[in-house]
């Protein structure tokens, strides 16, 4: 999420308790789950297609290894190297994503994480958030990461409800909408139709422009 000036609409999610301590509390369940889908993945499923334009799976591991490790050292409230934030080729994805997802549920489980403010610098150099914000983004880009690395695999994201919802009533809140999306590199696209029925996760992946029927050519 690089612009936070205007928001999106997924207002049919929004019943969602979203204080400091339960966004710190489902962003864990979220990243937990990615962690079991990730943990899927075959040795030859490195290279197989993602719902992330041209991503590989292995560049897409490599995005959201590096996002953890970001996200870990700017949890300490302190100033932030942008060498932290940048990706790397992962000769084993697995265990690199799987080493990350430590590293940043120990930074945001720390004592006073959710009182700091925070610099992320891929949204903008000098600008602070207050951490459960920042936990927040997090907790939006991890559902549904989670969601593309399932998709990718062919198997179920299953993740709960819950998780869902308050996903999506951050994503009303903070993702925005308008040109921001049609930039190259963009986390999000433009909103598309879901079909109906739609479920939670139906709901949230098309109004961030994600497929939900999307499946591996």
């Amino acid at each position: 999420m690089t612009d936070t000036s205007t928001r999106t609409d997924t207002s049919a999610d929004t019943n969602t308790d979203l204080s400091q301590e339960k966004v710190q509390e489902f962003d864990r369940r979220a990243v937990l789950r990615s962690a079991e889908i990730v943990a899927q993945a075959r040795d030859d499923q490195w290279d197989v297609p993602t719902p992330c334009g041209d991503w590989s799976l292995r560049r897409l591991l490599a995005h959201m290894t590096a996002q953890h490790l970001g996200f870990a050292a700017a949890a300490g409230g302190g100033p932030v190297d942008e060498a932290v934030w940048q990706e790397t080729p992962l000769d084993d994805p697995r265990r690199a994503y799987a080493d990350s997802v430590d590293r940043v549920l120990d930074a945001f489980a720390a004592d006073g994480v959710l009182d700091r403010t925070v610099v992320l610098p891929w949204i903008h150099p000098t600008m602070t958030f207050a951490a459960p914000r920042a936990i927040g983004f997090h907790l939006v880009d991890y559902v549904v990461h989670g969601w593309d690395v399932a998709a990718s695999l062919g198997i179920p994201s299953a993740y709960d409800e819950d998780l869902v919802l308050a996903a999506a009533e951050v994503a009303r809140k903070e993702v925005p909408t308008g040109p921001s999306r049609e930039r190259p590199g963009a986390s999000f696209r433009p909103a598309v139709e879901p079909v109906r029925p739609a479920s939670a996760e139906d709901r949230l992946l098309a109004s961030l422009g994600r497929d939900p029927r999307w499946t591996p050519k």
